[in-house]
């Protein structure tokens, strides 16, 4: 028998907000999280990108010191995020074997891999620190949530880069309807806006390049848009069954009804563009809901602002839903919050989930001059969602040919 999987904690931490109440407010309000990057290191390199979506709320300043030092600040802001989501879902009382963590990341520790390096070159191998593989391996977010927390179910890790959390959330979602858990902490996380990683994404043309008006570089569904915000931060849900939650008298903020995972086998980098591989996704997640396409009332996009990826996207869309998809109001959140990378499908799942509890669709910034070619129902301010029940559908695709979709409900009891 399939069992409903609810949504009772969120968590998060980005370039708009420290904390999922701050990130929800500042994203209503229309900010933007990308600014002028105030490192020696941009000018000793010479980059040519200059600006990305740094976390608003250093992570070291949140955790206690012996923590944060034995951990990679991708690592860091995992615990950040979790730890928030864990007490907004009223810190459950569970046995250690009944709980679960799906998490994810599309790099992983590369500050601490490429320090390391310096180290090496610069000093020898006697001064390496002996925790760098620990802090630089990707499974360090979710085998340190599971000695925080206790959590001896298992401790799972999904790399698919831009797909990363939003698998790791249709994990969660496997992983509780088999019984192997009664909750799990899932999520993402990523902190990679390090020299490498901004020259190497601009040599690949994939950011934009408007350093003099970092605020605005960001504009999915633009006739002008030129790439995407490297952003940092994490997001987590805690997402458990409702049995479970009804039993412990548990707030839920939503359900997540279904989850979709497949691959394009098209190309390393860039999205099929029919965008096949994420229609099917789109499909999947809504069949395993028990949804059609007209029920859904909101979409959250993947829309990370580049001139191929947006394109591709929208003929997925077009393709499931027909020219119904013109009427259904569209968010792309990166705008604001610029791209997470591994982290950027679980901050966007949490926008979904309180898109639907206030029945609002979030601002998609800087869109001025809407692509022609792209007539989604996107808008710079928020858009009303309709009254009663709503399902809405969370999008996220990656390097490497990964599409996850997941399927939301508003929680009507």
């Amino acid at each position: 028998m399939t069992k409903r999987i609810v949504v009772t904690g969120i968590g998060a931490t980005s370039a708009i907000g420290g904390t999922a109440p701050e990130n929800w407010q500042k994203l209503l309000a229309g900010a933007s999280g990308a600014r002028t990057l105030e490192h020696d290191w941009v000018a000793q390199y010479e980059l040519p990108v200059t600006f990305a979506a740094e976390a608003i709320v250093r992570p070291e300043t949140v955790l206690d010191r012996p923590v944060a030092k034995r951990l990679d600040k991708s690592s860091q802001f995992a615990m950040v995020a979790a730890m928030e989501a864990w007490a907004d879902a009223g810190s459950p009382e569970i046995a250690p074997d009944r709980l679960g963590v799906d998490f994810a990341t599309g790099i992983g520790g590369v500050w601490t891999l490429l320090d390391a390096w310096d180290t090496l070159r610069e000093k020898g191998p006697r001064r390496v620190m002996p925790m760098t593989v620990p802090m630089l391996m990707p499974n360090a977010a979710s085998g340190n949530l599971s000695l925080h927390f206790n959590a001896q179910a298992f401790a799972r890790t999904v790399a698919s880069a831009c797909a990363s959390s939003v698998e790791s959330i249709a994990s969660a979602y496997e992983h509780l309807q088999l019984g192997l858990a009664d909750v799990v902490i899932a999520g993402g996380t990523e902190s990679a806006i390090h020299p490498i990683t901004v020259a190497a994404f601009a040599s690949m043309q994939a950011l934009s390049r408007r350093n003099d008006s970092p605020e605005t570089a960001s504009r999915p569904f633009s006739v002008d848009r030129d790439g995407f915000v490297m952003g940092e931060g994490a997001a987590v849900l805690i997402l458990e069954t409702e049995e479970h939650a009804n039993a412990r008298g548990a707030k839920i903020y939503a359900v997540l009804e279904g989850t979709a995972v497949t691959a394009d086998a098209y190309h390393i980098t860039a999205n099929h563009p029919t965008g096949a591989g994420a229609a099917r996704a789109v499909r999947h997640a809504l069949e395993q809901a028990g949804r059609t396409p007209d029920e859904v009332t909101h979409i959250n996009a993947h829309a990370t602002s580049t001139p191929v990826g947006d394109p591709a996207e929208y003929a997925a869309l077009l393709d499931v839903f027909g020219d119904r998809v013109h009427d259904i109001p569209v968010s792309a959140t990166k705008a604001s919050t610029g791209h997470l990378l591994g982290g950027t499908g679980a901050i966007e799942s949490v926008f979904t989930v309180l898109a639907l509890r206030d029945r609002v669709a979030p601002p998609t910034i800087n869109l001025v001059d809407q692509d022609p070619a792209i007539p989604l129902k996107a808008s710079s301010s928020t858009q009303a969602l309709p009254e009663g029940p709503n399902v809405a559908i969370c999008n996220s695709f990656g390097f490497g040919g990964h599409n996850a979709v997941a399927t939301f409900a508003s929680y009507e009891g």
